[in-house]
């Protein structure tokens, strides 16, 4: 977007850069994409692995890296929080699908998928939609949030998510303007 700005002092008229097409700007946003693709990428493998940032631990509260809490090895990486983490107007549905195949194997495919969309810079359009899309279900999972009661990061994520996309951030320090040149992107845009 140009804007024309029309100094009162003269009858010039100068236009500005889109802040967007500056390298500065380009930089930031990919750096932004890159940290977010890290984000679903790290959950992905913590879920995977049970490394033990967020999953691995057993019922006593005790470290069990690449235990019985990794996916690899049969643990759920839905059922302990749509279960138990679950509250207001969709705890129902939530639990419902607790530690079901389907989400759990929709959710560890979308945080992969998502993760190396972002990171790579490929196929911003459905990560970020995809993307968006996770991180309002997360937010409907416990209804009103905590510390807010509207918005929280998953909200902000999503956003951002959006934003992303929108702005063409994959171009930048990814591989997005080969991909999106590539006969089957052409053919297909809604892979850009």
């Amino acid at each position: 977007m140009t804007t024309i700005h029309r100094p009162a002092h003269d009858h010039q008229v100068l236009a500005e850069i889109d802040v967007v097409q500056t390298p500065f700007a380009r930089k930031a946003l990919a750096a932004l994409r890159i940290g977010f693709g890290f984000t679903f990428l790290w959950a992905f493998f913590d879920k995977l692995l049970a490394l033990g940032f967020h999953t691995g631990y057993d019922q006593a509260g005790q470290l069990d890296r690449f235990g019985d809490a990794a996916f690899i090895n049969g643990g759920s990486p839905t059922e302990g929080f749509l279960t138990f983490g679950a509250d207001g107007p969709f705890k129902g549905f939530y639990n419902s699908i607790a530690g079901t195949w389907f989400a759990d194997w929709g959710f560890m495919l979308g945080l992969l998928g998502i993760g190396l969309a972002l990171t790579l810079g490929i196929g911003m359009r459905a990560a970020g939609a995809a993307g968006a899309v996770l991180y309002v279900m997360m937010w409907t999972v416990a209804l009103p949030p905590e510390t807010n009661p509207l918005i929280d990061e998953h909200i902000l994520g999503a956003i951002t998510l959006v934003a992303l996309t929108a702005l063409g951030a994959g171009t930048t320090w990814g591989l997005g303007k080969v991909w999106n040149k590539t006969d089957f992107v052409q053919k297909h845009p809604v892979l850009r």
